[in-house]
């Protein structure tokens, strides 16, 4: 089914204007046969990990808390991400990042003073392969405050690779099933110069990127026609264990185990 859905319609404050957080767009033929062989990633010679060919295969379990440094063209800023806010995003989160996933993928959609939005692979083939790779919803346990990191959705049920990072207190997000997952903990000055100068979606009325022109068209497709947007070089799990954080979810006490699921897009 063709999911360019807009999950969620909000009203942005001072405007009229509705804000999506979109699901990013689903494949109708996505590949059913990857091959598994290390192909160089066509904008930057990266190797692809192989293991991302097979999403449904890239089930580990995260750490109860890590961090996650994301070395950008921007800058640096790290993700410290808490297991127990909402476990099933942080696994995928994990996931994503240990095999490379966020590799040169650009932050496609950044609206100053709310959302920088970001998580389609640079590289078609892969976006083809996860982008029916559904996680169920988690719970929400934390809340989305400024500097939080929170997965995208098309609908419930929706979340596949799509991240946000929440530029203002969007708690309004919360009763709306948005689980964040973890929070930056260093580099969100970064964070907030990344290039906004495309403004919003095309279907939000800015003249930033569709997302279903990215994965179909991948890195290529942004370098020819946004080529302003900042994108992540590498993002490195710096911490499995994590020492910053305190394990409580911002303004909330987590559950001792939460177990209910996730992914976005």
């Amino acid at each position: 089914m063709n999911r360019y859905a807009i999950g969620l319609l909000l009203f942005m404050a001072g405007t009229c204007a509705p804000v999506a957080l979109a699901g990013q767009a689903q494949s109708s033929t996505p590949s059913t046969t990857p091959h598994n062989t290390v192909r160089a990633h066509p904008a930057s010679g990266h190797a692809t990990d192989p293991a991302l060919l097979h999403p449904a295969l890239l089930k580990a379990r995260a750490p109860d808390v890590y961090e996650v440094k994301f070395a950008t063209t921007k800058g640096d800023f790290v993700v410290h991400v808490t297991r127990a806010w909402a476990p099933l995003g942080a696994d995928r989160f994990y996931n994503l990042v240990k095999h490379g996933f966020f590799t040169n993928a650009s932050f496609f959609r950044v609206v100053p003073g709310f959302v920088v939005q970001f998580g389609i692979s640079a590289d078609p083939k892969i976006s083809a392969l996860w982008d029916n790779a559904d996680i169920k919803d988690d719970p929400v346990h934390g809340s989305n405050k400024p500097g939080t990191v929170t997965f995208a959705t098309g609908g419930p049920n929706t979340r596949t690779t799509q991240v946000f990072i929440n530029l203002r207190d969007n708690s309004n997000l919360d009763g709306m099933g948005f689980a964040p997952i973890g929070e930056v903990t260093s580099g969100m000055d970064v964070v907030t110069n990344l290039y906004s100068g495309y403004g919003d979606l095309p279907e939000m009325g800015g003249r930033g990127p569709s997302e279903e022109a990215i994965s179909k068209g991948g890195q290529g497709y942004l370098e020819k026609n946004f080529p302003m947007l900042d994108r992540i070089t590498s993002a490195t799990m710096t911490s499995p264990a994590g020492s910053a954080a305190s394990g409580a979810a911002p303004g909330h006490k987590p559950a001792a185990s939460s177990t209910k699921p996730t992914s976005s897009q």
